[in-house]
């Protein structure tokens, strides 16, 4: 009843052919599918290829927490000595 026709999009794809012309239409093709491939590279979770993959963050050996509190010991007994 209210819903667009097979034919009724037909017609409006012809006029549009007809309007813009297929150069035209196939540009702008174009243009739409790089965009979106842009936004989806930009998206996703893998690192760009122009990135190198060896580099790492910064590692620090992991410290426990009795040594560091028998450092901190160890530092307070030097300044009572140094006193």
């Amino acid at each position: 009843m209210g819903g667009i026709s097979i034919w009724q999009l037909l017609i409006v794809a012809v006029i549009v052919v007809l309007l813009f012309g297929t150069k035209k239409l196939r540009g702008i093709g174009g243009d739409l599918g790089a965009a979106v491939k842009g936004f989806k590279k930009a998206l996703s979770d893998e690192p760009a290829a122009d990135a190198k993959p060896d580099q790492k963050d910064a590692e620090f050996p992991p410290k426990q927490l009795n040594e560091a509190a028998n450092s901190a010991e160890t530092a307070k007994q030097k300044d009572k000595e140094q006193a």
